[in-house]
Parts: C-alpha cells; sequence; structure tokens
C-alpha cells in the first residue's frame, strides 16, 4: 500500500500539506469540502505537488517537514528546481521561519505525533520500571 505527502494551492494562493493513502480520495474531499479545517473555505484547490512513501510514518514525516519550509522551498519544490532546493535548504532562516503555523509544532520526537495512533500488540504487557 502507497503512502502520499501531497501539497494544495488554494484559492488564495496558499499552500496546505497533508498526508493521505488515497491520494485521489481525498483531493476530492477536499475539493467538495468534505473535509473541515484550512482548506474547507479557500476552494478551489489545486494539487501542485505528490510524492508516494512506502510508509504512512514515512508520508508524515515529509509532510511535517515541508510545512516547515518558507513559501520560496515549496515553490522550488513545486517546480522541481533541485537547485533552487538545494539552496534554500542552505538558509538557516528558512529552517527556522515556517511558511504557515502548522510548521511549528514544537515537536521535539519526531517519532510521537499526534496524527499517527499506535497500533495495538498483542501478548504479555512489559514489566514496569520503578
Amino acid at each position: 500500500m502507497a503512502f502520499w505527502a501531497y501539497m494544495l494551492r488554494c484559492s488564495d494562493g496558499s499552500y496546505y500539506t497533508g498526508h493521505t493513502d488515497a491520494l485521489e480520495q481525498r483531493i476530492g474531499q477536499h475539493q467538495t469540502g468534505a473535509i473541515p479545517g484550512y482548506t474547507h473555505d479557500r476552494r478551489p484547490v489545486t494539487l501542485v505537488w505528490s510524492q508516494d512513501f512506502p510508509s504512512r510514518i514515512e508520508a508524515l514525516e515529509a509532510e511535517r517537514r515541508i510545512k516547515g519550509w518558507s513559501r520560496a522551498k515549496k515553490e522550488a519544490l513545486i517546480a522541481g528546481d533541485w537547485s533552487r532546493l538545494s539552496l534554500l535548504a542552505r538558509n538557516r532562516q528558512d529552517q527556522t521561519s515556517p511558511s504557515t503555523g502548522s510548521g511549528r509544532t514544537g515537536w521535539k520526537d519526531s517519532t510521537h505525533t499526534p496524527s499517527v495512533r499506535p497500533e495495538p500488540v498483542e501478548g504479555p504487557a512489559p514489566p514496569k520500571d520503578h
């Protein structure tokens, strides 16, 4: 099963970044307003970039990384301008100035994210540390 990170251009010119396991269905949901939130009042939206990943975690990591990027860096990715993307990646200010508030999550541990729920594990519980 493939998982996708994607970027939409909204009607107001802003960008929305997300991840999903059903890209066409998710874009349709954004387009019809079935998903409340950022894109709902910024329709129509246009898919401007997507990439498939082998796992949900990798797609989520790409989403979170891109959300932290500047507008210029997002536009270089959309254009496939790898030299500009590389140049912008070296810019320290770009790393500390996400273009949206959603890029400023404050999470220190990238393995613990609120969007991904752990799968239940069968078997005995591990011993508790005292």
